[in-house]
């Protein structure tokens, strides 16, 4: 593919993950201020356990529009900190979210039984019978444990994605029981105009960016481009490549290293949504992406007839060269994570040396595209085949290959045991963690 390639961008000192995570955790905790300044305005109640527990409650909102934001996909977040790191900061966040929900609900049933004849249980209930809003928490509260448990590890690896996802749904069910909750029963919104606007201004930010990120844009992108299945192209006996063509894809912002949510709108496949990477820079008329068949969802692309509508979600991921910070790299690539990899040499600069690490040389999806780039750009290529122990990119072997590898920026892309033991690695070679570049590919909320 003929890949047009902008002027090269320099290395920059001023990191984009750092400004967005910076940004990130300006907004929120000039928020938590702002919640916490409205709460002592309106005064505290003579129980120090309500008071707790309204404070519990104020900051549990404040963290579920938090979770709406890191799941909206919004493309400025999503280039400079990458969807698995926004995932991750998502399932913490969704832990303490839980917690706090369940710090209020217990202080306020403790708090307000003290001052009564009834025990925490009948407290709670009483309450939910009696003042408006808080059944709507209690239901809210109930889906917000369900989504938790489905969230931990152990359900997690049992649930199958749709399912997962399904679940996750009712978050927003329990947005909106939240802030019915909070509207009727919450102190800042009765006694303050000026909390009030800023309550409704929040949660109008939080669900326009879910809005925005989740169907807004990739309608209007879709819409736009009008993608196609342009040719099948069998690359092993278990690869393939679907190249995709549509309108002004020149126009559209995807960078070599991301990838998409790809939907073939097939009578048999249009409900599931698979992520692949682009196999090849865009070059402004095609895409391109590369899949092992490794279940249902990539084992049926070879099926895919010429002229089937695409709709695709993105582009995601942070695993670009904007992120670079040294002017050489080092690509390190194993299995079909050879697929970003080999995007990335299309469009990075600056001396290269590329390192594919594969059982066996059949197993070497895009080597021949890999070595005439490598040709092409007067990068190193290096071809790293043979069972998995003993580790064939340990420090000594890896420094050999690449003496100066910790003045370089280095892409890792590859299965997670792979990934994790060249991290180990380029730790034990001293490489900053700045220049180390890597994106476990997964789904946001």
């Amino acid at each position: 593919m003929t890949t047009v390639q902008s002027p090269p961008a320099p290395p920059t000192a001023i990191r984009p993950k750092v400004v967005a995570r910076t940004g990130l955790y300006t907004v929120l905790a000039a928020n938590a201020a702002i919640v916490t300044w409205f709460a002592v305005q309106a005064g505290f109640a003579s129980n120090a356990l309500v008071v707790i527990g309204r404070f519990a409650g104020l900051y549990a909102a404040l963290l579920m529009a938090f979770q709406l934001l890191l799941v909206a996909r919004l493309p400025w977040l999503d280039r400079r900190i990458g969807m698995d790191r926004l995932t991750n900061w998502h399932r913490w966040t969704g832990f303490g979210l839980l917690w706090t929900l369940v710090g209020h609900v217990v202080f306020i049933a403790f708090g307000y039984a003290e001052s009564s004849s009834m025990n925490p249980v009948s407290q709670l209930v009483d309450l939910a019978e009696t003042v408006e809003g808080v059944f709507r928490a209690v239901v809210a509260m109930g889906l917000i444990l369900v989504i938790g448990g489905a969230s931990a590890r152990w359900a997690r690896r049992r649930l199958a994605y749709e399912t997962w996802h399904f679940i996750h749904l009712y978050a927003y069910v329990a947005v909106v029981l939240a802030f019915t909750h909070q509207v009727a029963a919450g102190t800042t919104f009765t006694t303050s105009s000026a909390a009030t606007a800023y309550w409704y201004a929040l949660w109008a930010v939080a669900l326009g960016s879910v809005l925005l990120g989740r169907v807004v844009l990739p309608l209007w992108r879709n819409w736009r481009h009008q993608l196609r299945v342009e040719a099948v192209v069998h690359e092993a006996d278990n690869v393939v490549s679907v190249y995709i063509t549509g309108r002004d894809l020149d126009r559209m912002p995807a960078r070599a290293g991301q990838f998409f949510l790809w939907r073939f709108l097939t009578r048999d496949r249009w409900w599931q949504a698979n992520p692949f990477s682009l196999s090849a820079a865009p070059d402004g008329t095609r895409l391109r992406l590369t899949a092992k068949a490794a279940g249902d969802g990539s084992a049926g692309l070879r099926h895919l007839a010429p002229g089937t509508r695409v709709f695709a979600e993105g582009p995601y991921g942070a695993f670009t060269a904007m992120h670079r910070t040294r002017p050489e790299s080092v690509l390190i690539a194993g299995g079909v994570g050879v697929t970003p990899i080999r995007a990335l040499l299309e469009e990075i600069h600056g001396h290269a040396v590329v390192i594919y690490r594969v059982a066996g040389e059949r197993d070497a999806v895009l080597y021949d595209e890999l070595r005439e780039l490598a040709l092409a750009k007067g990068a190193e290529l290096h071809l790293v085949t043979g069972p998995s122990v003993p580790d064939r990119l340990a420090p000594r072997e890896l420094a050999a290959l690449v003496p100066d590898i910790a003045q370089r920026d280095v892409f890792l892309c590859g299965p997670p045991p792979m990934m994790n033991a060249v991290l180990g690695t380029l730790r034990e070679l001293d490489v900053p963690r700045t220049q180390i570049h890597f994106e476990r590919f997964s789904l946001a909320g």
